[in-house]
């Protein structure tokens, strides 16, 4: 069991694996959790279908029942504010590049990812240039 904090947010995630870095979003809407990847909710458990081929690093939306991760959205960007947290661990994890796989609320989330993944401030964060955005796989998607 793994945490990694930034100011008040902790969040709950899992690595299993080795290779490229997968992130993986779970379905359940705000209920997003690892178990979630892992339990009998998705079409499969990609941590066990991507293993052996990806790095698979799996999290728990802040304040996901019944998940770990904790602490206040910002009313005012709650998606973004998901998107930091995604970003923050994957730079705590040192990975500049990584793919993500999204299942039911993963597809927003995923197009959240995207949308920052243009801009410039972002890629000069991640010391990116142009053609290094994540890759995505959006599976069994809702649209906001």
């Amino acid at each position: 069991m793994s945490f990694f904090e930034k100011g008040v947010v902790r969040i709950h995630y899992q690595e299993a694996g080795s290779g490229f870095p997968l992130l993986l979003i779970a379905g359940g809407g705000l209920n997003s959790n690892i178990s979630g990847i892992t339990g009998d909710y998705p079409p499969f458990n990609a941590i066990k279908e991507f293993g052996d081929e990806y790095r698979c690093i799996a999290y728990d939306l802040r304040n996901a029942p019944p998940g770990q991760s904790s602490g206040p959205l910002e009313i005012d960007r709650p998606w973004d504010s998901h998107t930091d947290d995604q970003l923050a661990l994957m730079d705590h994890l040192g990975f500049d590049k990584f793919m993500v796989l999204g299942f039911c609320i993963g597809g927003p989330l995923i197009w959240n990812l995207i949308k920052r993944a243009r801009t410039a401030s972002w890629r000069a964060c991640w010391r990116c240039h142009p053609g290094r955005a994540p890759k995505c796989v959006i599976c069994s998607t809702t649209t906001t």
